[in-house]
């Protein structure tokens, strides 16, 4: 028997060895998983006599799918080529490619993007003759996408129905999926979707798989939404060997319809389930995975396991308490300076942040100290789209001849200015002999614009006079900006899209802001022209050397499965890191995971910074320590901030024993400022609160909101 458990430690054994029947490998960060799948296929294979062909392995990524086959290959032998080692999409397109047509399609059937959709969408919105700025065409797909998701069909979602919000989007789900059929289209939904429901519903295909896939492997299992673990559920029948690896501690992606219960309830599934937990880390740092499984711990919803290293505890973790968004990057670029001088390369350095819009003034500090970086998911500050939409408007109003500027703001948002538009005004423009965009004002004397086209050039042109007046009269420069923001319509259009993705970019947006009113204080004499000059220099790429590599910046989710000698977690406060849309309990639950995955990226040092106050929409607002640095035992801590982490400690007592909340007591919340209780619900685990700064009333969940009584 060929030997491939030699240099295993006894539970990534007994995961391999166990061949039969249904197996959860309840894989922690760093544990070795990859290495528990590939040794157990090639273990399936030499020596149990299955039939490559008989393996399917599924993964989230077609990278890791092509090193998994790679890794087994060199195992094996070229018999690995037999393998369907692939992502779910990817299983589901080679199952409908061979059965087409029991879901009435053609096998050459075309597989449509983001932006195919978005484009059949928008036809869709004509023939129903749905107004899309009322309803937006990327919302719409998102909830189809989550019906997809959950194997609900146009059909069933029509019996669904609660509200005239959902008789829109059920005319419009007919009316996409008619026209897909039409294309002989799939989207990436529909590939899980289709292959799912066939394989339940038509027994002849349903045994021809099964008897095909005899052994069934699922990586990263708590990532799996609910028709991922029907289709999972599906093929595994009726011989039962799945093994399915994941870490419900690392469950943070249910904003994609990804939902943890899947791994959490397997056994309920498969009673007789074989369980093996793998425990001993092989990436961090004793300190670090204490401090760690202390946070991930205090989660109820979790099975319990510990993260354990024989590689010592090594350095203590670093807990620094800054002012605001601009000392905390100053000391980010700090940290990152003695870590180089002490020979760490810079591409062994990571940086963390909770949102896209927290890089902006760690972006500026690393400009300025030419320190090279590098963002991973996304552009830099500066080049996000809808940042350089807002920043057309204030360059258009500054100077009128901006062309560039001028074309990208008739397309911001989408309201029928497209390329055709442009060029009769610059047509007419360079007629005229005026700016180009004094040609917006005259849209009445040009020749073959329609009237809605009309009108929305006389409202822009509105806007840009209003802010080079604006400009003109010294107005601050945060509030020429949100004049570019509220008038163009821009940030009114991602609030109706309602995605999550969506709000993410506002995050962008409303941080220009805060760009704008910092410049206004450190400037002697600040203009328009000035704020538009520093942004551009600020984002010159040539203001960096990347001769010795990169620091690498990104939000906590797209750390995810990489690590680092180095890590730097920053905004460590309440309503920050946890996020302030976590307001109950399932949702501090994953921001809590979420705050584990940063953690466990880290090899040797780890740092936690986190600011007292933080600029939101050009103000300052008071922010406490996350609740996630007062459940790190304080052994494993060394910080410049005793006075900060004791504060953060006794405010965690406080929610170990809450002071209960009564009618007229008055709150303190860390985005909302300060409230009054206006009464109890659900036995006090509710508390409505009315904030002073806006009049609001909210419902917030009482020991999950960032929200202390004031004494």
């Amino acid at each position: 028997m060929a030997d491939f458990i030699h240099d295993l430690n006894p539970p990534q054994r007994d995961a391999v060895l166990h061949t039969d029947g249904p197996l959860l490998v309840l894989a922690g960060a760093g544990s070795g998983k990859t290495r528990v799948l590939t040794c157990r296929i090639a273990h399936l294979i030499s020596n149990c006599g299955v039939q490559p062909a008989n393996i399917l392995a599924i993964t989230f990524t077609n990278k890791a799918a092509s090193e998994m086959r790679a890794r087994i290959s060199a195992m094996v032998g070229p018999r690995a080529g037999e393998i369907w080692a692939s992502t779910f999409h990817s299983a589901c397109v080679r199952i409908l490619r061979r059965e087409a047509d029991h879901v009435g399609y053609r096998r050459d059937f075309s597989i449509y993007d983001a932006d195919d959709q978005l484009r059949v969408m928008r036809g869709c919105f004509q023939d129903e003759e749905i107004d899309p700025k009322r309803t937006s065409p990327r919302g719409v797909l998102a909830t189809i996408s989550d019906a997809k998701n959950r194997l609900i069909d146009a059909d069933a979602f029509s019996g669904q129905i609660e509200d005239f919000g959902d008789e829109i989007v059920s005319r419009l789900y007919r009316r996409y999926s008619a026209r897909l059929l039409a294309a002989g289209a799939m989207d990436f939904d529909d590939l899980l979707m289709h292959a799912t429901i066939l394989l339940e519903t038509n027994d002849d295909v349903r045994t021809r798989y099964q008897e095909r896939f005899t052994y069934v492997l699922v990586d990263e299992y708590q990532d799996t939404n609910h028709a991922q673990y029907r289709l999972v559920k599906v093929l595994a029948e009726p011989q039962r060997n799945l093994c399915v690896v994941g870490d419900d501690d690392q469950g943070i992606y249910s904003w994609r319809g990804a939902d943890v219960r899947n791994i959490l309830d397997f056994e309920r599934d498969y009673p007789d389930a074989h369980i093996v937990a793998l425990e001993q880390n092989y990436r961090s740092t004793g300190t670090i995975l204490r401090a760690a499984n202390a946070v991930v711990a205090r989660n109820r919803g979790r099975r319990k396991k510990e993260l354990w290293t024989d590689s010592g505890d090594g350095a203590l973790i670093s807990v620094l308490s800054t002012r605001d968004e601009h000392d905390e990057a100053r000391t980010v670029i700090s940290e990152v300076e003695q870590q180089r001088a002490q020979n760490v390369s810079l591409n062994e350095i990571a940086v963390f942040y909770r949102t896209n819009a927290q890089s902006r003034s760690i972006e500026d500090q690393c400009v300025r100290n030419r320190i090279p970086y590098n963002i991973v998911g996304g552009p830099r500050f500066y080049e996000r789209a809808e940042v350089r939409d807002v920043l057309a408007y204030l360059r258009a109003a500054s100077n009128p001849s901006d062309e560039v500027a001028v074309a990208r703001l008739l397309g911001a948002p989408k309201r029928g200015l497209g390329p055709g538009c442009f060029l009769k005004l610059a047509a007419a423009s360079q007629a005229q002999g005026y700016p180009l965009a004094d040609a917006l004002g005259n849209a009445d004397a040009i020749v073959g614009l329609s009237a809605s086209q009309r009108s929305a050039l006389a409202l822009t042109a509105r806007l840009l006079s209003e802010i080079a007046t604006g400009a003109r009269a010294g107005l601050p420069i945060a509030a020429l900006v949100v004049m570019a923001i509220n008038g163009s319509g821009i940030k009114a259009a991602l609030t109706i899209e309602g995605t999550p993705e969506a709000q993410s970019r506002i995050e962008n947006i409303d941080e220009l802001e805060n760009v704008a009113a910092e410049y206004q204080h450190a400037s002697d004499e600040p203009t328009l022209t000035g704020f538009l000059e520093e942004i551009a220099l600020q984002s010159d790429a040539d203001l960096v050397d990347q001769s010795e590599g990169q620091v690498t910046l990104m939000t906590v989710h797209n750390a995810k499965g990489l690590e680092f000698d180095v890590v730097i977690m920053t905004g460590m406060e309440e309503a920050t890191f946890p996020h302030a849309r976590a307001d109950d309990a399932d949702g501090l639950e994953e921001e809590r995971r979420l705050c584990y995955v940063g953690m466990t990226r880290a090899r040797k040092n780890l740092t936690l910074t986190h600011a007292e106050t933080r600029a939101i929409h050009g103000s300052r607002e008071y922010r406490l320590p996350s609740r996630f640095l007062a459940e790190i035992p304080t052994d494993a801590i060394r910080g410049r901030s005793g006075g900060a982490r004791r504060e953060a400690f006794a405010q965690a007592q406080q929610r170990e024993a809450p002071v209960p909340l009564q009618e007229g007591d008055t709150v303190l919340h860390a985005s909302f400022g300060e409230g009054v209780v206006t009464g109890l619900e659900s036995r006090g685990t509710l508390v409505r609160v009315r904030f002073h700064r806006d009049g609001t009333e909210r419902r917030l969940m009482a020991g999950a909101a960032p929200m202390r009584k004031v004494m």
